[in-house]
């Protein structure tokens, strides 16, 4: 199948960014975030003994 220039020239690619794809990256980034912070918050009341 052969396009012609004009054909060509209307051609989209799906190369851009999409808000969905934003927003599930800062999702992933909170979600990460979120983990290390209760990680670290139950390694230093287990060090330091208070769990409350």
């Amino acid at each position: 199948m052969n396009l012609s220039n004009e054909e060509l020239i209307c051609v989209q690619g799906g190369a851009s960014l999409s808000s969905q794809l934003l927003n599930a990256i800062s999702r992933a980034v909170e979600l990460v975030y979120n983990l290390g912070q209760s990680f670290g918050s139950s390694i230093r009341r287990i060090v330091t003994g208070r769990y409350c």
